[in-house]
């Protein structure tokens, strides 16, 4: 009554047909244990003082310029039409002296190249100018 060999291969069979979790609970385990030992170090960084994200109404004061720039690349000084970037350039040296010397805002259409907004702030730059800001639209209270 002794079983063939080919009867006790089927019943092994029959007995490792389950999945053994005890490895991948292991390896869980090792994986959180690192986890919990390197995301103090990753997260020590370089103490800073960020800045805080506070809207605040811009002051217009009157001697300031708004240059606007059109989606087709239309420039406008204040509410004019400035014809070229030689144009802008000498508009803006000649306020450039001013003391003290105004803040030139700089509104342009979200669809705007860049390439055009660039061409401004060069002409800024060429000019002397040392003080350029852009007006942006504040984001809704909803988010």
């Amino acid at each position: 009554m002794h079983a063939s060999p080919l009867e006790s291969a089927g019943e092994e069979d029959e007995l490792a047909a389950t999945i053994n979790t005890t490895p991948l609970v292991d390896v869980m385990l090792v994986l959180l244990i690192i986890f919990l030992i390197t995301i103090p170090v990753v997260t020590h960084s370089v103490p800073l003082q960020l800045p805080k994200d506070v809207t605040q109404p811009r002051q217009t004061r009157p001697e300031n310029v708004t240059i606007s720039v059109t989606k087709d690349g239309e420039t406008f000084w204040n509410q004019q039409s400035i014809p070229s970037e030689q144009a802008l350039v000498e508009r803006l040296k000649r306020v450039s002296v001013l003391v003290p010397q105004p803040a030139i805002e700089v509104r342009a259409d979200q669809d705007a190249r860049y390439e055009f907004v660039g061409k401004v702030v060069l002409a800024c730059q060429r000019a002397g100018i040392l003080k350029i800001g852009f007006i942006v639209e504040p984001p809704s209270r909803g988010g």
